[in-house]
């Protein structure tokens, strides 16, 4: 069985866009935008979230040793993001296809205004045939406006422009049961359960060249999946892998979607990191808010307001031992909700239209 989708979504990992040595790899960057290209014409919206601005501005350049990481890195980054887009823009043209770079930050992800300015942007580039280059503008993102890695980016771009499917190509045909270079490991080519364990099998170890790790990869597409995107992890280094993902012809895995989650949702799933508030909920808000029964979270279940925030703000929801239960959309200020802690009848600090739950 082939896949069919409409929009996706795929991330090349550093590992895939870069050599040994640390430079680019023109190349397989070049069989890569063949391949889009060949599935673009068959009608599929392609947006590429790409890596690999280090490794170009590494091609141009030598950094002194005298200069700290960061300071290399955005060195780097920045003369490199130039190469990089000019790279594919120079492949993608001589197919008549015109790309565009988005750089971005976490900072794009906080605020629901900001966010809709860069959907709207991706939505009409995507209208007008263009193919979105997407990246972390890693010149001004430094420790902690960085994203985990590309694949954070690359799940939380799926999810705003509800996307089918997102590839993720890395220099692994996927996830294995063991280390990968164990005889006995093999592929999972399909997950379908959200509630797995990966860190306890799954090596932790971390690409050559990029910030991530098959751990990282692995819970951001479960996050993916369970908001009703296929993730499909695949080896980037082997001849035609997007095709062949496609296709299903190619060893790799595939976390299977849930049922497509709402537009809201699917932006609060991934903003952790730009909630502002902390409420702690107590056990018995906490059962019913994980049960399969849509519940809201009244303030009788609240036990105490950690952190403030303002109305309409992403708030972070924990137990009673401070563990993240869930996160959603304040329906009113953080001074209203200390009011009415533990009141009956009161109108729902977060509607479960705007929760979204991690079990």
């Amino acid at each position: 069985m082939s896949f069919t989708y409409k929009r996706i979504v795929i991330k090349i990992g550093s590992n895939v866009l870069t050599q040994s040595n640390g430079l680019p790899d023109q190349h397989r960057i070049s069989q890569l935008v063949e391949q889009i290209v060949a599935i673009k014409k068959q009608g599929v919206e392609i947006t590429l979230v790409s890596s690999g601005a280090v490794a170009a501005g590494r091609s141009l350049i030598t950094v002194s040793d005298k200069y700290d990481a960061i300071a290399a890195r955005q060195l780097l980054a920045s003369i490199g993001q130039v190469k990089l887009i000019n790279t594919y823009a120079q492949l993608f043209e001589k197919h008549d296809i015109l790309c565009s770079q988005v750089l971005v930050t976490t900072e794009d992800f906080k605020g629901r205004q900001h966010y809709l300015n860069m959907k709207n942007c991706l939505e009409i580039l995507l209208q007008h045939q263009v193919i979105p280059i997407v990246n972390e503008n890693d010149v001004v993102s430094v420790t902690e406006l960085m994203f985990t890695d590309n694949d954070e980016l690359a799940g939380l771009i799926a999810s705003m422009l509800n996307a089918q499917a997102l590839i993720i190509l890395t220099n692994v045909d996927g996830i294995y049961d063991g280390n990968p270079n164990d005889e006995g490991s093999s592929i999972i080519t399909e997950v379908a359960d959200a509630g797995i364990d990966f860190a306890s099998f799954v090596t932790s170890g971390k690409s050559q060249f990029g910030r991530g790790g098959m751990i990282t990869k692995s819970h951001m597409a479960q996050k993916t999946a369970k908001l009703g995107i296929a993730v499909h992890i695949a080896n980037g280094t082997k001849d035609n892998i997007l095709i062949n993902v496609l296709n299903n012809t190619a060893p790799h895995t595939r976390f299977v979607p849930n049922k497509t989650s709402s537009e809201k949702k699917k932006w609060i799933a991934h903003s952790e990191k730009s909630a502002t508030g902390v409420v702690q909920v107590n056990e018995g808000a906490k059962t019913a808010l994980v049960s399969n029964k849509a519940t809201s979270l009244l303030p009788i279940g609240v036990v105490k307001i950690i952190s403030d925030f303002k109305k309409g703000e992403i708030i972070k929801l924990v137990d009673e031992q401070n563990e993240l239960i869930g996160l959603g959309i304040a329906e009113y200020g953080a001074d209203k909700a200390k009011e009415s802690i533990g009141q009956k009848n009161q109108k729902p600090l977060v509607h479960y239209d705007y929760l979204y739950l991690l079990s």
